[in-house]
């Protein structure tokens, strides 16, 4: 891995230190060996975060996030950045320890510019965003592509999108397009990114690069994703417009939009989420929002001029060996003994716990450092699968330690002792 490409990997947080906690932990197990971290976050977060990082004799760039404004933060990290790659994950996202190199590898390429990885959602296992194209309305349009790495080259009208929690690029490209425009402070920086950067080069598409995104709870949404305020999109996709669509395209994009957020919050409605009472006050803020996106005074965007401090390397990064744990539901507390163990030893840790039951398959990365999966030996752990199967317990350890070997270490076969 000595030929990769050094990556500045920054990270903006507002107001969720213990996502953060999560995220940066994760980060501290990457096969980069050339990574330096740089946290954007609210004075309360980077307090813990210095804590935190000094506990771990780990050393990271911090700069204070002011205001809940994702591109100013994001620009915040991009002026520190000295990797010759700048990627970007959210708080509430936890990579998979190959992420970054994955991610970086594309850009031994002088022509690659960007690269975008595949996302996995709540449930760890099945894919919340793989690859799609944005058009200059602001609407994605699935890419079916093959497993391997692809290079594609946009334009101004149409590009591939760089999904914002699994992206990077060529920092000095991105400084000279301006970086990251503060208009959008939420929703569509990515696809603003990828319209703009399309006459600089090519972008890589890398299913291999995975990480795994939560959505956490915030301002602007609960936990379990109901909207709280529609605003950031109705304005976000307003500026877009601006930024990009010819005015005739407006009206129809409009008309996507507030359907598409109305089937949304009614949904949420049906399965019990939102009172009926809560609809139409909700949806009025999507108003509010287009309103202030038409009012938004759009800056001309100039390349940023800044000479950042030196590359500071995470320490610890690099290849590690794996281990895997494996036993029952009852065997709870001694797999988590033996995880727990297995971290403080240096190993990228995964745990399979099952129970005796058609239980749907959940994966997730523990706040202590290590993988693991769960669910019922006979249950699915894709959607794809049936929903009962029988299984021994050791052929389906090997099944779902097989799903992981392309992303981290996993010994092959794997070991059900603990």
């Amino acid at each position: 891995m000595t030929d990769l490409p050094t990556v500045s990997v920054i990270v903006v947080s507002w107001q969720r230190p213990m996502a953060l906690r999560r995220c940066l932990l994760a980060l501290g197990q990457q096969d980069h060996p050339q990574l330096e971290l740089i946290v954007v976050a609210d004075a309360a977060a980077q307090e813990q975060t210095r804590q935190d990082l000094a506990a771990a004799r780990r050393l990271a760039k911090l700069a204070v996030n002011a205001a809940p404004n994702i591109s100013v933060a994001r620009n915040i990290g991009l002026a520190l950045a000295a990797g010759t790659v700048v990627a970007f994950i959210d708080d509430d996202a936890v990579p998979e320890p190959s992420w970054a190199s994955r991610l970086c590898a594309p850009f031994a390429a002088a022509e690659v510019v960007a690269a975008t990885g595949y996302t996995r959602g709540r449930n760890g296992l099945s894919f919340q965003w793989t690859a799609a194209e944005v058009d200059q309305t602001g609407q994605d349009h699935p890419l079916p592509l093959s497993a391997g790495v692809s290079l594609h080259r946009g334009t101004a009208l149409r590009a591939v999108k760089p999904v914002g929690t699994n992206c990077a690029f060529r920092g000095a490209v991105l400084r000279a397009i301006g970086g990251f425009d503060p208009a959008y402070r939420f929703y569509l920086e990515d696809a603003d990114i990828a319209l703009r950067l399309a006459g600089h080069g090519l972008t890589a598409v890398v299913p291999a690069a995975q990480v795994h995104h939560g959505f956490a709870a915030s301002a602007r949404r609960r936990a379990d994703r109901v909207p709280l305020s529609l605003h950031e999109i109705g304005a976000s996709s307003m500026v877009f417009l601006r930024r990009h669509a010819a005015p005739g395209l407006w009206p129809d994009a409009l008309a996507r939009l507030r359907a598409e957020q109305r089937a949304r919050v009614l949904r949420h409605m049906v399965d019990g989420r939102i009172e009926p009472g809560g609809v139409a006050p909700l949806l009025a803020t999507l108003e509010a929002g287009l309103s202030d996106g038409a009012g938004r005074v759009l800056d001309p965007l100039v390349a940023l001029d800044t000479a950042p401090p030196a590359f500071l390397a995470l320490p610890g990064t690099g290849p590690r060996p794996g281990r895997v744990i494996a036993g029952r539901i009852w065997q709870r507390a001694r797999l988590i003994k033996a995880a727990q163990a297995a971290v403080q030893a240096g190993h990228l840790t995964t745990v399979f716990r099952f129970s005796p039951t058609i239980l749907r398959h959940r994966h997730g990365f523990h706040t202590d450092g290590y993988w693991e999966q769960w669910g019922g030996l006979f249950g699915a752990a894709d959607r794809a699968e049936p929903v009962f199967r029988l299984w021994s317990f050791p052929a389906r350890l090997r099944r779902e330690a097989a799903r992981w070997a392309e992303l981290r270490p996993i010994p092959a076969p794997p070991d059900q002792k603990t």
